[in-house]
């Protein structure tokens, strides 16, 4: 069987922060989101560079390797943010994360760097299928804090990673989809400050994908929305 993915994508500065770093794609191939660092506006500038170099793939061949593609691209990301704090020192520090994913014939390569992060809403149950990399994940899987203690940390934000010109470790996976799938791309801003549970529900209840991200970026207004927000909902459906 064939398949489309059909997404929608939708970004927010919130109510604190003065500019908006994150960005997200959707095409017919590609989805991401990527929340960039580095404050104003080299965050913006990093977030956009990643962007650009991986929405190329939208437009590419189908090559059956869509993980090799991705790591490509963004190792091209890389270069290019590289480059760009070495034309400007005051952009030193300068990153972004990145949750993407990829369609490949009946499957999708879901790859991320940092906290931004994917799930997968599949026979009425939310799967994240990304790791964050981030400090208090890494207390997390020793034992020393549960999730719930992770949420409320003062350094959940604290990354271990990022594409920010230097070396970095992106971790991939290949997903089998079926017709009824539902992704979730999000950027921290969204996962920090509402609970997987309510997450869940929306993606469940909300059948229509903009409806859908609206309530997402909803809900984070509603609980004081600190930081820039960004939501891919993206579904997948049998393709004519």
């Amino acid at each position: 069987m064939r398949f489309a993915v059909r997404a929608v994508g939708a970004t927010h500065q919130g109510l604190v922060r003065e500019n908006n770093e994150d960005a997200v794609f959707v095409g017919s191939r590609l989805f991401l989101v990527a929340d960039g660092m580095g404050g104003l506006p080299a965050g913006e500038l990093a977030s956009d560079i990643l962007v650009r170099a991986l929405a190329v793939l939208d437009d590419l061949p189908d090559t059956g390797e869509p993980l090799q593609e991705l790591v490509a691209a963004l190792d091209t990301a890389n270069d290019r943010i590289e480059a760009a704090v070495a034309d400007d020192g005051t952009r030193d520090g300068m990153g972004t994360t990145v949750t993407a994913l990829l369609l490949s014939g009946d499957r999708v390569a879901a790859l991320n760097v940092g906290d931004s992060r994917c799930y997968l809403v599949r026979n009425h149950a939310l799967t994240q299928l990304t790791r964050d990399d981030t400090y208090v994940q890494e207390l997390v899987d020793q034992g020393v804090l549960t999730r719930a203690d992770a949420r409320r940390h003062p350094q959940r934000a604290l990354v271990t990673q990022a594409v920010q010109g230097g070396p970095f470790r992106p971790a991939g996976r290949m997903v089998q989809i079926r017709a009824g799938d539902r992704f979730l791309l999000c950027s921290d801003g969204l996962t920090d400050y509402v609970t997987d549970e309510a997450i869940g529900e929306i993606l469940l209840r909300r059948r229509d994908r903009y409806d859908c991200a609206r309530q997402l970026i909803q809900r984070t207004l509603a609980v004081g929305a600190p930081d820039n927000v960004s939501v891919v909902v993206c579904d997948v459906v049998a393709a004519a």
